[in-house]
């Protein structure tokens, strides 16, 4: 039996909904909003959040207010069928990923209801334990770039893993340094993006730079030209992919058949895209690990439960979000015990 298999007739019941803003000042130049979903019925919530990056689409959103038509006796197959019916957008949004962001919400809303509608824990459904969790801590380096942060955060936390991203700055010393501290586990090179505050240029030189100083990172979204190509070939068992990867079809589309990927729940949009990609990569050896969203609510904890079930050990993006902040001291370290909640999609 498939993962979907043992989910996809589970009992959900739905009598209304509502949505809650969150916003945080990440940074001077970044605030960052999202919107909780609580699907209610026979007595339960179930929560998802909202992951799009353009706070007006969740100002228009909520403005809208739960004017969708969810109320009735589903599956969660028929629930997922019929949320692909549904307009979430007043129109097109800027970029098409948001169309899986905002289904996810609703996704992972309606799994956590059903679950806990239905007494169960996602891992009781899945017949899996949660184990303890590896995780990076994922940042920029700066303008100009420095290892500056990286170490206050080593002098807090010695054992902290890191997935850096890569900019065209960076020079043949702070890749060095970055070398020197063993700490680093992958390089997000940010060459599949489109259209976003992050894209980033091929750049050969860059490419074989992080290659060739940081031999035992893992080199996620390079960007694939007649230039870089070459120069990635002889690390192709260290590629990996973020981006680009929606589908199990995303994943066989590959230029090198991986390694390992980057299963970033949001990206997937429905929960039968996502739990096939997991049975894809299981049953082809193929090492999996998440991706966070700048979470600010429960859809942190979800993430985190996902890395418990089906890949704990692998350099995970799912940091508690504190550790996108500015160093301090008493969060979590690795592994990260995540403890789910008894019934649903939540971990506490």
């Amino acid at each position: 039996m498939s993962l979907y298999e043992a989910m996809r007739d589970l009992p959900l019941v739905i009598e209304g909904y509502e949505l809650d803003p969150l916003e945080l000042q990440a940074r001077a130049d970044f605030l960052r909003r999202t919107t909780v979903v609580r699907l209610l019925g026979a007595g339960e919530e179930g929560i998802g959040e909202d992951v799009t990056y353009d706070a007006a689409e969740h100002e228009r959103l909520q403005a809208r207010g739960p004017d969708l038509r969810l109320e009735g006796a589903w599956t969660l197959e028929s629930f997922s069928r019929h949320l692909a019916t549904l307009s979430l957008f007043d129109g097109e949004p800027v970029q098409s990923s948001y169309l899986d962001y905002r289904r996810w919400a609703f996704e992972s809303a309606g799994v956590d209801l059903a679950l806990r509608q239905s007494e169960l824990s996602l891992g009781e459904a899945v017949r899996r334990e949660p184990r303890p969790v590896s995780f990076v801590v994922s940042m920029g380096l700066g303008t100009p770039p420095t290892t500056e942060r990286l170490h206050a955060w080593l002098g807090l936390y010695p054992g902290l893993r890191f997935k850096l991203d890569a900019t065209s700055a960076w020079s043949d010393e702070l890749v060095q340094e970055l070398a020197a501290t063993g700490a680093v586990d992958s390089v997000d090179l940010k060459g599949q993006y489109r259209g976003t505050v992050v894209d980033a240029p091929p750049d050969a030189a860059l490419y074989r730079r992080v290659a060739e100083g940081l031999p035992d990172a893992w080199l996620e979204d390079p960007a694939l030209t007649e230039e870089t190509t070459p120069v990635l070939e002889p690390h192709r068992d260290r590629i990996t992919w973020d981006a680009v990867i929606h589908s199990v079809e995303d994943i066989e589309g590959l230029l090198w058949p991986p390694r390992t990927v980057n299963v970033k729940p949001s990206r997937f949009g429905s929960v039968a895209r996502l739990f096939a990609a997991y049975d894809y990569c299981e049953s082809r050896g193929i090492g999996a690990y998440g991706g966070g969203q700048w979470e600010l609510g429960p859809g942190r904890g979800q993430i985190q439960l996902l890395a418990a079930l089906f890949h704990p050990d692998t350099p995970n993006d799912v940091a508690p979000r504190d550790f996108n902040l500015d160093p301090g001291a008493g969060l979590p370290e690795p592994p990260l015990e995540v403890e789910p909640r008894t019934t649903g999609f939540l971990a506490l």
